[in-house]
């Protein structure tokens, strides 16, 4: 099987939550196009029962005395859903149909006659509502709520009806289905993430403890081995170089076995810290590179694990190095503003682009041929789970240089303990 890079996983994962939002849109305007559909086709349908409706209380007014009146009623008093007035050309109401009126005691009234005077003004207020000042012979032309019924004599008459109950409430059903596909589909997108975050971090742990378990065979070993050439007389600044890298390598894997554990705080001074921090990459980096430190005068006590910390230097540094192709400058500042200590990192590297600038920080993200792509996921990890602090991209510009800034609590009420 064909190996895959950090890179290539970090994509794989970032394009799988796009087909997932993707397919949760799809998933929501199909339903919310087949739930309008069905509004639609119930509006018609409740249509052509008012046409049919109307067309029954037509035939019923034309009928001759002797005619047959059953299937025309019938037709009539099957509608006990549509809310129906009947009204003439100057708005006068007739009789009406399925309204649920203020005054419950005129619930048994048949004409509109019948009903007292507030429930007069509901219905009154209802079809003026709905036609406004038009004339009721131009609104049965733009408003399909309206039918026309032709009265003998040449008299007509006015039918005009509401949506039912059903439909009005089916009506706000596609933007009720809307609201919970997103809510179900956010749901299910952030279960796909906490879901692989949990993933990683279970990986990044156990990785983490292993490779400090695994150094520290060889570390004794080579604690051993130093101890030995010391006796045996070996030249002092060999086994004093050698010694350095075993502390060295101890360091190391102390940091990774930190990892997935709450490291113990202690109250470092921040000017001092990151002092010590940048003497081990002073003698590590190109002569082309120059490291000015810019440390503020009050130097701020901050709760923080030191060896983690340092790595956390060691890291930006380095990536500094790496984005300048080991030639340039780099500036670390530090300073303060109300109860934070901040120190910013800055070089004069090949830059980020404004899109990247959270992107870097993430799993796999890397420029380099051969980059793993962990180093500022490490240090986001250590300074933000760990240390409760903050650190982002403060500025940057292509072919200029990048600035990232750590920020720390420096509330002395969290230094009680």
């Amino acid at each position: 099987m064909p190996k895959i890079s950090f890179i290539q996983l970090f994509e794989r994962l970032r394009n799988g939550k796009i087909l997932i939002f993707l397919f949760a849109t799809i998933a929501v305007i199909i339903f919310v196009l087949i739930s309008n559909n069905l509004v639609k086709q119930l509006a018609a349908q409740e249509r052509e029962r008012m046409d049919i409706w109307a067309r029954a209380t037509e035939r019923l007014a034309k009928a001759s005395i002797d005619a047959d009146f059953e299937f025309p009623l019938a037709i009539i008093t099957q509608n006990n859903t549509i809310p129906v007035l009947i009204t003439d050309a100057e708005f006068n109401i007739s009789e009406f149909r399925n309204f649920s009126l203020p005054d419950k005691e005129d619930a048994d009234k048949s004409t509109f006659e019948e009903l007292s005077e507030r429930n007069k003004q509901y219905l009154i207020k209802r079809l003026r509502k709905s036609c406004g000042n038009t004339p009721l012979s131009e609104m049965v032309k733009i408003n399909n709520h309206f039918i026309e019924v032709d009265l003998p004599g040449g008299a007509r008459q006015y039918i005009y009806y509401e949506d039912s109950t059903l439909l009005r409430s089916l009506s706000f059903y596609p933007y009720v289905q809307m609201v919970v596909m997103i809510i179900l589909a956010v749901i299910l997108y952030l279960a796909v993430v906490n879901t692989k975050r949990a993933e990683q971090n279970r990986v990044w742990v156990g990785l983490s403890k292993e490779t400090a378990h695994q150094l520290g065979t060889p570390i004794s070993s080579l604690m051993a081995w130093v101890e030995y050439l010391q006796a045996v007389g070996v030249e002092p600044e060999i086994a004093s170089e050698l010694d350095k890298d075993v502390k060295r390598l101890s360091t190391i894997a102390d940091r990774f076995s930190k990892i997935g554990s709450k490291p113990d705080m202690e109250l470092e001074y921040l000017n001092q810290t990151v002092e010590r921090s940048l003497e081990y990459m002073r003698n590590r980096v190109s002569d082309r590179v120059v490291i000015r430190m810019h440390l503020s005068d009050d130097d701020h006590g901050v709760m923080i694990s030191r060896s983690l910390f340092e790595w956390v230097m060691e890291n930006l540094t380095k990536n500094a190095v790496d984005a300048m192709a080991g030639e340039g400058r780099i500036d670390i500042t530090t300073g303060s503003d109300k109860n934070c200590a901040w120190i910013e990192v800055a070089d004069t590297g090949k830059g980020i682009p404004r899109k990247n600038f959270k992107t870097v920080f993430k799993p796999g993200y890397t420029t380099k041929k051969r980059g793993w792509g962990l180093g500022l996921t490490l240090v986001k990890r250590i300074i933000e789970d760990y240390h409760g602090g903050r650190i982002y991209v403060k500025d940057s510009e292509l072919g200029a240089g990048t600035t990232f800034r750590i920020e720390l609590d420096t509330d002395p009420r969290k230094f009680s303990t």
